[in-house]
C-alpha cells in the first residue's frame, strides 16, 4: 500500500524530516528557500497532504490547484495565512500547532522586553566596537523593569505564560481581552482586568498576544500609541499587522513612547527602514518559537495531525 504523498514547503529540523520520510512519501525542495507561487502550485497538484509555513499564503487558488488534497497542516499556531472558507468548500482539513510553543514564545517576549529596556543590543555593540572606555555613571542608562506595570493585550496561553514570569519581577500585571478570565484564574495569575484604553494609559510595558483578524488589524494605531505613556515600551511577539508600523515609526520619532521590541512585522520580511535605524528599537527575525526543542515538537504535532487524517480520524488541532 502506497504512503500518502505529502508536499512540504520548507525543510524542518532533522528529527522531524527523518520521521516524515518514514511515515510518508515526502516531496520538498532541498534548496530550502521560500517557494515561488508557481512551485507551490506545482507541488500541491498531486499531494494528499501539505505542510505549510505561516509565510505561505494558502488561498483559494492554491487549494483549487490540488486535485486530491485532504489536509493542510500548518507549522504554526496562527492560521491567518489560510483561506478557511475555501478549505471548507474543498473539504480540506486545516490544522495548526497550538500550545507547544507557549513557553518558548513567552521566554522570547521577556528577552525582548529586557533587551529594549536595558539597551542590551546597544551595549553589546558598544563593547564590541571598541568604543567602551570604562565605566561611566551616565552611560547607556535604561529603564527599570522590577516594580513596573505590565500590560498584556490578549490573555491566551502565551499571555498567561508571560504573566507568570512577570510575578518574579514584582510587577503590577494588567490585561485586556475580549473574554475576561474567571475571578479564580485572575487571582492565580495575579492579574487585574482593565479596559483597552486603561491598559494603554497605565502600562509601562505593553505586550501583545493576540491573533491577527479583522478586529486586531492595526489595533495599535496612531490613536492607541498616543494614549500610551511617553516612557512606555511596546513589545510584539504575536503578529506584525496588529501594529500600524507607519504610526509606530512616527510615535518613536516623536518620542511618544520610549521604545519597542519587535519579533514580527507588518510586511515580513520587509521592515520599515526607520525601525532599523532607531537605537531604541530591538528587531528580531520572527524567532518566537525558535528553540530546537520547540521546533521539533511542532513538527511532531504536524505529523500527528497528518497521521490522524490518513487513518480516517479527526486530527486534534483542526481549525475552522
Amino acid at each position: 500500500m502506497s504512503l500518502p504523498r505529502i508536499f512540504l514547503t520548507r525543510v524542518l529540523p532533522l528529527p522531524v524530516m527523518e520521521r516524515l520520510n518514514i511515515e510518508f512519501d515526502l516531496q520538498f525542495d532541498e534548496a530550502d528557500i521560500p517557494l515561488s507561487r508557481a512551485k507551490m502550485m506545482e507541488g500541491v497538484k498531486n499531494a494528499d497532504g501539505m505542510i505549510s509555513m505561516l509565510s505561505d499564503s494558502i488561498d483559494r487558488e492554491v487549494l483549487e490547484a490540488a486535485s486530491q488534497l485532504k489536509i493542510v497542516a500548518n507549522y504554526a499556531v496562527g492560521y491567518n495565512n489560510m483561506d478557511l472558507s475555501a478549505a471548507k468548500e474543498k473539504q480540506v482539513l486545516i490544522t495548526n500547532t497550538p500550545g507547544v510553543l507557549t513557553e518558548t514564545t513567552a521566554d522570547l517576549t521577556w528577552a525582548l522586553l529586557m533587551a529594549v529596556a536595558r539597551r542590551i543590543p546597544e551595549a553589546n555593540q558598544w563593547v564590541k566596537s571598541g568604543k567602551w572606555a570604562g565605566w561611566s555613571p551616565t552611560e547607556l542608562m535604561g529603564a527599570d523593569i522590577y516594580g513596573k506595570t505590565l500590560g498584556l493585550l490578549g490573555m491566551g496561553r502565551i499571555g498567561q505564560a508571560v504573566a507568570r514570569r512577570a510575578a518574579g519581577f514584582g510587577m503590577q500585571i494588567f490585561y485586556y481581552c475580549r473574554h475576561r478570565l474567571s475571578e479564580k484564574s485572575e487571582e492565580a495569575l495575579g492579574v487585574s482586568y482593565l479596559s483597552f484604553s486603561e491598559l494603554l494609559e497605565g502600562s509601562d510595558f505593553l505586550s501583545l498576544h493576540l491573533p491577527l483578524n479583522e478586529d486586531s488589524l492595526h489595533l495599535i494605531d496612531q490613536k492607541a500609541l498616543q494614549r500610551m505613556k511617553p516612557g512606555a515600551f511596546l513589545i510584539n511577539t504575536s503578529r506584525g499587522a496588529i501594529i500600524d508600523e507607519k504610526a509606530l515609526c512616527h510615535a518613536l520619532e516623536e518620542k511618544e513612547i520610549a521604545g519597542a521590541g519587535l519579533d514580527v512585522f507588518e510586511a515580513e520580511p520587509g521592515i520599515s527602514p526607520q525601525l532599523l535605524q532607531m537605537e531604541n528599537v530591538v528587531t528580531l527575525p520572527h524567532i518566537g518559537s525558535a528553540s530546537f526543542e520547540t521546533r521539533v515538537k511542532m513538527g511532531f504535532m504536524v505529523i500527528d495531525n497528518l497521521l490522524s487524517c490518513f487513518k480516517g480520524q479527526m486530527p486534534s488541532n483542526v481549525v475552522e
